[in-house]
């Protein structure tokens, strides 16, 4: 079979004449080209599987899009089949990233997957790849957009508690590191080091708590503030047509004088005739605020879960430089997951963000072990 057939995304008819800036693959291809097409077919084929175990979870219009998705991975597992031919051998696994996110979709289906696909879609090589076709490259750079507008909605829902929960976490452990470091270096005794990590946990998590609970609160009742006057629908039937006032409201908003009268006469005229239905004012929603208590919770348990690290040493009866050796590396490790949850949701590289919380934790701790070591040795 020759192993230059044309890209399954050709059609009949079309001008099949390779691109000039497209280098094409040799009518042989070399041992390293055969293993490196099998790579992209097994994870063409992972990643379908990915989609179509998602869309198992999904209903409706989500579920169509995740099935297209599916449809797109299968025309480029073709386009690899074509080109390696007799070469294509037995069925791989595909890579173990793309392994693992099937493993997750079967499992939970959540939002973390689809923050996953859509950087595993970030990462595709076809771009630079000379047997990929431009189409196939772009196919892999649009898939990205779709899978990120397919996590929008899950991480607005969990963008306000979320935060709360990765926040306490990440302020538990930093905080607490640093105050039992602290206290730690100026030479008192184990004891008071653990008392004071206890106490630092629970004026911290109380803190937090009523924190998050005010600040949450405050931007729920600011935004609620913003919207129409739940009376203001009831009115619209008896505008004056002509005068037509509403189209005030709608300036207000950013409309053009013209466009506001359009849209006023559009909402008059479906309130009072009711043909189309009520037309509302305003939609809003406050799904990305979260709620003042669920937040308010949210904080106190993660920033005590994370609070307690440092101090787990000092409870189970160590000291010293051990101590604080194990109490930084038990801190670190948890740095470094929640750096990675955040890395994952946000799309971004888990491994830059893990590091980076590492990078402040520690460095706000070495600030303070210091400053520990400096009045310990002045007390002494």
């Amino acid at each position: 079979m020759d192993a230059v057939s044309h890209s399954p995304e050709s059609r009949p008819g079309e001008d099949s004449t390779p691109s000039p800036h497209v280098e094409q693959p040799p009518a042989t291809p070399t041992a390293a080209e055969i293993r490196r097409w099998r790579r992209y077919l097994a994870d063409e084929r992972a990643e379908g599987a990915v989609y179509r175990d998602l869309a198992e979870r999904r209903t409706g219009e989500e579920r169509e899009i995740l099935l297209g998705l599916a449809a797109a991975e299968q025309r480029h597992e073709a386009h690899w089949l074509s080109l390696l031919g007799e070469h294509a051998g037995p069925a791989r696994k595909g890579a173990l990233r793309t392994r693992l996110l099937g493993w997750f979709a079967r499992r939970f289906g959540s939002v973390f997957v689809l923050a996953l696909a859509q950087r595993a879609e970030s990462r595709s090589p076809y771009a630079t790849e000379h047997a990929a076709t431009p189409a196939m490259a772009a196919d892999e750079r649009i898939h990205e957009e779709v899978v990120r507008a397919l996590a929008t909605q899950g991480r607005t829902r969990l963008a306000g508690n979320f935060r709360a929960a990765v926040f306490g976490a990440n302020d538990g452990l930093v905080s607490n590191l640093a105050l039992v470091l602290g206290i730690g270096a100026t030479g008192v005794s184990p004891q008071t080091v653990l008392f004071t990590g206890i106490a630092g946990l629970l004026a911290g998590a109380l803190s937090m708590g009523a924190g998050e609970y005010v600040s949450v609160s405050s931007q729920r009742e600011l935004l609620r503030s913003s919207e129409p006057h739940d009376d203001a629908e009831g009115v619209v039937p008896r505008l004056d047509v002509d005068a037509n006032e509403l189209t005030l409201v709608y300036r207000a908003r950013g409309m053009t004088p013209e466009d506001a009268e359009l849209r006023a006469r559009q909402v008059i005229a479906s309130h009072t005739t009711g043909a189309t239905g009520p037309v509302p004012l305003v939609v809003a929603g406050h799904d990305a605020v979260g709620s003042g208590m669920a937040a308010a919770v949210s904080s106190f348990l993660f920033f005590a879960s994370g609070a307690i690290i440092p101090v787990l040493p000092y409870l189970f009866g160590l000291s010293g430089f051990s101590a604080v050796i194990i109490a930084a590396a038990l801190v670190g490790v948890a740095l470094l997951i929640t750096g990675a949850i955040v890395g994952v949701l946000s799309g971004a590289s888990p491994l830059a963000r893990a590091l980076r919380q590492l990078a402040i934790g520690f460095g706000a701790a070495a600030v303070t072990y210091v400053l520990g070591l400096a009045f310990g040795a002045v007390l002494a």
